[in-house]
């Protein structure tokens, strides 16, 4: 895919790697290294490069702090390890608090003349029966809501990024600090970086969040196969999510665009999530077998998908403990996104929250760098201390709500479709998660 130059006003004065200052920051230029940590054993030298900001995953995550850095005037490297950007996947939800933050880095308006915005939820047993239904805009006239698909996201921000930032077929190998603070990152395709600041967006499985101390993300308990209708000639359903809840299996589906719907079916699997499908013929037949007798409408949509939207995935968390959970940094190395607080999709808030890590990471970065090298560090703490309380309880929640979603008890399932959702669900209460006020990121 090529990338495009953002048309933005080169400052005074930039550094090699496109960062600007109102004054020369001679200490954040790259100077030669000898000093290693002993373990690394490799001199600086000619085949070492040296980096100021390093970005691991081209991701969300990742893309979105890149552009974030780029707005206020500083320049960064994206290393991504497959030879293009990852555009499979299918869709995801975005709300009002995720719009706030791609307002603020200048790529919204592009988006939502591409994608529909969704008016309401309505929430149906696997029968039919309408359980509830709620108008977004009746609970907060401010609210947002739109499903976007992965791959255009992707494509928009890695728009607005100068060629050459992303470099593909840059997989980490290996990561080590250096005495001097700076850090040492290897490649499997033999490069060899030294970065004075990493940032990891480096998803779920993430090796930079491993090597801090951080445990695998756990297993929830269910999977989720996932997909994108397409209908050429136009698709049939209002601009609503939809909802459909059964005993330990649930479905949704919601317009992505005028030709294009996306659906999931979740269903449990405590033990493990099984082996790893790829077939797409296989698991068109998994899905449909899981929701044969419901509504007719779900089993077109897995119909009319394309074989490259159909995916299984189990889906997985980790939760923050305080006290017990490593911080968000360490030195001059930073998480983001799912890096650090992977959480299950059942409140839309996984790449929400990824967004606004972005802007407050680079809001509180940018200042660091104009004061000087000792700040960094302490604004890396800032950020993880700021952001904590809001992540934790989201992916604590989030756990909690597909919990009761994912029961298979069948009396447990009649209170729930018969007084819960009709009688005490206030939409309200349930969206506040998604207010977040974000200003417009100007150098």
């Amino acid at each position: 895919m090529a990338m495009t130059t953002s048309h933005m006003p080169r400052p005074s004065f930039y550094n090699s790697q496109g960062i600007r200052f109102s004054q020369k920051p001679s200490w954040f230029r790259a100077q030669p290294r000898t000093k290693l940590n002993p373990s690394v054993n490799i001199k600086a030298s000619a085949g070492v490069r040296k980096e100021d900001i390093v970005i691991v995953g081209a991701g969300i995550a990742g893309l979105a702090t890149a552009v974030s850095l780029r707005r206020l005037g500083i320049g960064s490297v994206v290393l991504e390890q497959a030879a293009s950007l990852r555009t499979g996947g299918t869709s995801l939800t975005l709300f009002k608090n995720g719009w706030r933050v791609l307002d603020a880095i200048g790529v919204a308006d592009t988006l939502r003349g591409q994608f529909l915005e969704i008016q309401g939820m309505a929430v149906n047993s696997e029968d039919g029966r309408e359980l509830r239904s709620f108008k977004f805009k009746d609970e907060d006239q401010t609210q947002e809501v739109r499903a976007v698909e992965r791959r255009i996201l992707l494509e928009t921000l890695a728009n607005e990024l100068p060629p050459e930032t992303v470099r593909f077929s840059s997989k980490l190998g290996k990561i080590q600090s250096s005495e001097n603070g700076e850090t040492l990152l290897q490649l499997t395709n033999g490069t060899t970086l030294l970065a004075k600041i990493v940032i990891g967006c480096d998803g779920i499985r993430s090796p930079i969040a491993n090597w801090m101390g951080f445990s695998e993300p756990k297993y929830a308990g269910y999977s989720a196969f996932r997909g994108l209708g397409v209908y050429p000639d136009g698709q049939p359903f209002a601009a609503n999510v939809n909802y459909i809840y059964g005993r330990g299996l649930r479905a949704g589906y919601v317009p992505v665009s005028p030709t294009k719907v996306y659906w999931f079916i979740c269903y449990n699997s405590p033990s493990s999530p099984g082996p790893k499908i790829t077939d797409p013929a296989l698991l068109r037949k998994q899905a449909k077998e899981l929701v044969n007798n419901w509504p007719e409408e779900l089993i077109r949509l897995i119909d009319l998908s394309p074989d490259e939207t159909i995916s299984k995935t189990p889906l997985v968390d980790r939760w923050l403990w305080p006290g017990l959970s490593p911080p968000a940094s360490t030195g001059k190395v930073v998480l983001v996104g799912d890096a650090w607080h992977p959480m299950t999709p059942n409140l839309g808030q996984g790449a929400c929250c990824a967004l606004e890590d972005s802007v407050i990471l680079t809001r509180k970065l940018a200042n660091a760098i104009k004061s000087g090298p000792a700040a960094i560090e302490g604004a890396l703490r800032a950020y993880g201390e700021e952001r904590w309380p809001r992540v934790f309880p989201l992916t604590v929640r989030a756990n909690l709500v597909g919990s009761l979603l994912q029961w298979d008890n069948q009396l447990v399932c009649s209170i729930r479709n018969n007084i819960v959702i009709p009688k005490l669900v206030r939409l309200g209460p349930v969206l506040e998660h998604t207010n977040f006020e974000c200003e417009p990121l100007k150098a």
